[in-house]
């Protein structure tokens, strides 16, 4: 019982650090942005209205919708955007057309996290650095600079993994939210009345005197819910409980204290508005304040990152994206990966919007509409999990994903808003993203389709071979083919040229499925073929590891004997050649083919060795 409790607590300390970083440094920019815009006339009826709206935007948003009811929508203890789409996809897979449309509306919030996964650490980095400008306006200049240095040092460390920094996470997370909560409380002590805008009373008043002005702030106010999709998503590594723990107890309440004692501030001292985060603290806290409040942001920007590289190594098991070069940082975790491509190309995006946008008020026109779509995907895939998947009444399934459609989609009009002044940035991220990852699949699907219609069936043709059996040489080879039955062209080249065969033929068929896990017990199925020839399909799950010769090692006993010392694996590496004619229209025909020659070598993706890889060459035109 003792060791569950510290183990909790372990995950809860854990969960405050990676889940609600992003979440926690909202209090930097938020309340600023909405008193900052203009809109709101500064009277102490707006700030306690204001202040309403905050605190049941976030129980509404993220007490109710993500802790209470999306993290029930689990798949297989894994939670995050693309689980959601695999439950849905799931339980509506009797309905293709249906499952088609979840597909696309899934993958675009994916695509969307991307754009997220830009503005988050360029608009939490640079608003801890304008801290500085409170120290003293003279440090303005440097503000921008030192905040890329910062983005750059931490870009550059993540090829070695959090594993080592990652267990002070929790710690300065947690420093953080007592630090912000003894800031507020400091401040509600001197007008104590301040609490009195807990109640809905005052963001119901402030709707109905204010409509036009409720619907133009809203944009502003969907920053204090910054990060609620990664609790979700990060439910695969810390669990429901931690989570839950972690936000009743310990962040719900600091933010509360944080931004009531921001408006408390705001009421005293109306010119602070110009930072009020900030301009809570003592001058002699100000240097520490701003150092604990980068060292927060960069923690909340870690954690996005690492998303980044979980949900691409998701999306290309799926099928959406081409092999990328996936370098695993920690030996204990397996989750731990580092994508070289993705770092840095998220680097460059990220020192765009900075450089563009050059402040976090300018940032945070740009953040909202990526958000706000994803969190409307999420409701949506959410009614067709408990309404297809768990079957509860559709009555029922309305009322629940209904009432927060309804709050989301005013969230996400509201942003529409703020479109021209800078939204379009995440979108086109998001929307060139899109692109690529249709492009992929559907000229995957095309490269198949003539792989298949070009095909020769495996059994005829092993019929046909052994009436005259070619020369037999000791040892496995293993032949990497697309669809099972078919004849792999790597067995042709090497018959044609080679005119040998091995003792043992494998012909292995990887198969990636829409669902987490699957296990050891479920991973191979092996069937003979005659003459020491044998069909092998490899099942995966989105969140797998594909490690070829490691599922191999399951056949022994099962009447064919693999020896890693005299296996020899035979890959086919196509050249794709787009023609003019049926199929994708020419420019994304050259896209694909670009994007297939420049993902990496299977054999590295799926772990083969390097010293006993064939690679025979082929040109495909589609």
């Amino acid at each position: 019982m003792a060791a569950s409790k510290s183990s909790l607590t372990a995950l809860t300390l854990g969960a405050i650090g990676v889940v609600y970083g992003d979440i926690g440094t909202s209090v930097l920019y938020a309340v600023k942005e909405v008193f900052g815009s203009g809109h709101v006339p500064f009277t102490p009826d707006n700030v306690y209205g204001i202040l309403s709206i905050f605190f049941w935007t976030l129980t509404i948003i993220v007490s109710i919708k993500y802790v209470v009811l999306v993290l029930r929508a689990d798949n297989n203890g894994e939670g995050g955007l693309v689980a959601m789409l695999a439950l849905a996809s799931q339980s509506v897979k009797d309905k293709p057309e249906l499952r088609r449309v979840l597909l696309l509306v899934g993958i675009f919030g994916t695509c969307l996290f991307y754009g997220d996964g830009v503005i988050t650490p360029a608009i939490s980095v640079l608003s801890s650095v304008e801290g500085l400008e409170v120290i003293s306006p003279a440090f303005k200049q440097y503000v921008i600079p030192l905040t890329l240095v910062i983005l750059f040092g931490l870009f550059a460390v993540q090829k070695h993994g959090t594993s080592g920094i990652g267990k002070f996470f929790g710690p300065i997370t947690l420093v953080w939210f007592a630090c912000i909560s003894m800031l507020g409380l400091a401040h509600i002590f001197t007008n104590p009345a301040i609490l009195w805008a807990i109640s809905p009373l005052y963001a119901l008043g402030f709707i109905w005197r204010n409509p036009g002005i409720t619907f133009i702030v809203l944009g502003a106010v969907v920053l204090c819910v910054t990060g609620a999709e990664a609790l979700y998503a990060d439910m695969g590594h810390f669990g429901k409980k931690p989570i839950r723990v972690a936000w009743f107890s310990v962040v719900m309440p600091a933010l509360t204290l944080n931004y009531f004692g921001q408006g408390a501030l705001l009421l005293k001292h109306p010119e602070a508005v110009k930072n009020p985060f900030f301009m809570m603290a003592p001058d002699w806290a100000l240097v520490p304040l701003v150092a604990l409040a980068t060292l927060a942001t960069v923690i909340a920007s870690q954690a996005l990152i690492s998303g980044a590289f979980s949900v691409t190594k998701q999306v290309i098991q799926l099928g959406y994206l081409p092999r990328l070069q996936v370098l695993h940082t920690s030996v204990k975790d397996t989750g731990q990966v580092y994508l070289p491509f993705v770092n840095w190309g998220l680097f460059v995006a990220i020192v765009m919007a900075v450089v563009m946008f050059k402040s976090s008020s300018n940032l945070a026109a740009a953040y909202g509409i990526a958000v706000c779509t994803d969190m409307l995907i999420t409701t949506i895939l959410t009614f067709f999990v408990i309404r297809y998947s768990w079957n509860y009444p559709l009555a029922l399934c309305i009322a629940a994903t209904g009432f927060f459609f309804v709050v989301d989609f005013a969230f996400w009009a509201s942003n529409l808003l703020k479109l021209v002044d800078g939204g379009w940035f995440p979108l086109m991220i998001g929307g060139a993203i899109f692109t690529l990852m249709m492009t992929w699949k559907d000229g995957r699907h095309l490269l198949n389709e003539k792989l298949r219609a070009d095909a020769i069936d495996l059994t005829s043709f092993l019929e046909a071979v052994f009436v005259s059996p070619p020369v037999r040489v000791e040892g496995t080879a293993v032949f990497l083919t697309a669809e099972p039955g078919t004849v792999p062209n790597a067995m042709l080249h090497n018959l044609k040229h080679n005119k040998v065969l091995h003792a043992n033929n494998l012909f292995v068929t990887v198969r990636n499925h829409e669902v987490p896990w699957i296990g050891m017990d479920k991973r191979l199925e092996i069937e003979s073929l005659g003459h020491d020839c044998w069909q092998v399909v490899i099942h995966y799950g989105f969140k797998n590891d594909p490690d070829i010769p490691k599922a191999l090692q399951h056949i022994k006993g099962r009447g064919c004997e693999l020896d890693a010392m005299t296996t020899s694996y035979f890959l086919s590496r196509d050249t794709v050649v787009p023609t003019i004619g049926s199929g994708m229209s020419h420019w994304r025909e050259k896209l694909f083919a670009q994007m297939h020659h420049n993902a990496s070598g299977a054999a590295a993706f799926l772990k083969l060795p390097n010293n006993s890889v064939v690679e025979l060459g082929s040109k495909i035109e589609i």
